[in-house]
């Protein structure tokens, strides 16, 4: 019989810790105001158990920052929700944390006899002593108390009997959770196994988080291995944030609970992709393009035999269907392609060509593929157009352009350019080649009414090792005023004249959309 509260419990708690361990990861720290939104989405959207919402007695931003965050949780009546880690430093944290409104602790004493001894310097029975005395002094604040063991993983590894004692002395007091870190991910599945085994036989009504690390690229096996032994909640970061190679990522333990357990989450699973996006923005940290759930690639294929086999009946397709998470499947265009490949992607783009054309058409992409060129959706009307042999109306053609550095000056350009029939002429100085384009790019377009678009992001990628003159392909992504943003890509060994074609390429679509009625 599964307890419905205790062990095998149906749902599995998250707790995120984003906002705290999260924010160890070199390189960012997060505003005020960016953690009141992060705490807000995790909660509100993406129905998280828990947050951890950052540290006691950091500094004066950070006190700033949870005095908020537990404010607008408590309207809600979610602060109950917020945690905050806590120290052994005779009650200063207790009091800090009463003091910015907090009403959950997860006090911080070491879970391995080799940190007490060499970190601290202190006999077990002296550590053991001191956290008991926070544990009386939280509760007696009013405080709800969860136990962080760290380096609790080397602690079963060298000594069980340490983790035991300071196990049994914790939870002698009305501790909510003892929390598990894997502080240097060291563990492997089967370890975790074993070592929850030997937690449940020596305290069987314990309530057990796990804290995983992913240093060994193991941390979403062992978190799967914990939820199967029994533990009541998962720590979780947005995105893996966190020291050297980063925590558990929320967005994939999320799926593997649900797909690959028994057991159920709360999180609302098409929030995730926003949610991730959203820390993306907030921490500078770009996801890679491989992450599973939140990766820009993870739900495009590109074998041409694949599309042709989801074609037939979605055999290549797992339970991680994209619509899940608020997103869709995409078939590359590419050397490649086969095609269905390109049958699905005429299809999106609502085309319908005859078999010649599409054979034609597939050999055109193949040989743009060869060159390591990546088409887009987008290029498939001027690729269409080239084919057939038919010109494509041409809305903008850059017929010039000069761009000009000079040590000590601001860069400069002059462009001439055909729009609609009008020969327009402009120049402008700029904080780059490129911005020096644009600008004079929209003066020049400024003379017949028309506005550009807001640049969304712009991305450089060059081949690994290659030379002074490889090719370039920028990326750029435009805020099209539809429901879905236009990504445009310039190919060339200049990087600002790739960086000229993408723009070109944008104009032409949007404005030969409008001339079609799209």
């Amino acid at each position: 019989m599964l307890k419905k509260k205790g062990r095998f419990a149906k749902y599995v708690e998250i707790m995120d810790t984003t906002l705290r361990d999260g924010e160890q990861t070199p390189g960012v720290a997060f505003s005020p105001l960016e953690k009141e939104q992060i705490a807000r989405f995790l909660l509100m959207r993406a129905h998280v158990d828990r947050i951890e919402i950052g540290s006691a007695r950091v500094s004066e931003g950070e006190k700033e920052a949870l005095v908020s965050i537990i404010a607008g949780a408590a309207n809600k009546n979610m602060e109950d929700r917020m945690e905050i880690l806590g120290f052994i430093d005779g009650g200063k944290s207790v009091d800090w944390i009463c003091d910015v409104g907090g009403k959950v602790i997860n006090l911080l004493c070491k879970g391995s006899e080799r940190h007490c001894r060499v970190q601290l310097k202190k006999e077990p029975e002296q550590h053991f002593d001191l956290v008991c005395k926070e544990i009386e002094y939280a509760l007696k604040r009013n405080l709800t108390v969860n136990v962080y063991l760290e380096d609790w993983s080397g602690g079963m590894r060298e000594n069980f009997g340490y983790v035991y004692e300071v196990t049994r002395r914790i939870t002698q007091y009305p501790v909510a959770r003892v929390m598990l870190p894997d502080t240097l991910g060291i563990l492997t599945p089967a370890e975790i196994t074993k070592y929850l085994d030997w937690m449940y036989s020596a305290f069987p009504e314990i309530r057990l988080d796990f804290h995983g690390h992913n240093d060994y690229g193991l941390v979403s096996s062992n978190s799967l291995a914990a939820v199967k032994m029994g533990v009541n909640g998962i720590h979780t970061t947005v995105n893996s944030l966190g020291e050297r190679t980063g925590n558990q990522s929320l967005c994939e333990i999320a799926a593997l609970i649900n797909d690959m357990t028994d057991r159920k989450t709360r999180v609302v699973e098409k929030k995730l992709f926003d949610l991730s996006q959203l820390v993306q923005t907030f921490s500078g940290k770009r996801v890679a393009w491989n992450k599973p759930v939140t990766g820009s690639d993870v739900f495009t294929q590109t074998c041409g035999v694949h599309a042709d086999g989801d074609k037939k009946g979605n055999l290549y397709a797992n339970a991680l269907l994209p619509e899940r998470f608020s997103r869709k499947r995409n078939y590359a265009l590419g050397k490649l392609s086969g095609k269905a490949s390109i049958e699905k992607n005429l299809e999106m783009l609502g085309l319908d060509l005859e078999k010649d054309v599409r054979d034609k058409l597939l050999r055109e992409i193949v040989r743009l593929g060869d060159k390591k060129k990546s088409v887009t959706p987008e290029d498939l009307p001027f690729i269409i157009a080239s084919v057939l042999r038919q010109p494509m109306d041409e809305v903008m053609r850059l017929d010039k352009y000069a761009i000009h550095s000079q040590q000590g000056m601001a860069p400069f350009a002059r462009i001439e350019i055909n729009f609609k029939g009008h020969d327009l002429v402009a120049e402008s100085h700029g904080d780059g080649g490129y911005d020096a384009f644009m600008k004079a790019l929209r003066k020049a377009l400024r003379q017949v009414d028309v506005k550009l678009p807001k640049l969304l992001d712009y991305e450089v990628r060059i081949p690994p090792g290659g030379a002074t003159d490889a090719l370039v392909g920028a990326t750029i992504t435009w805020d099209s005023g539809g429901p879905r943003p236009l990504v445009t890509t310039g190919l060339d060994s200049d990087q600002v004249y790739a960086a000229m074609q993408a723009t070109q390429k944008m104009v032409n679509i949007l404005f030969a959309d409008k001339t079609n009625g799209k």
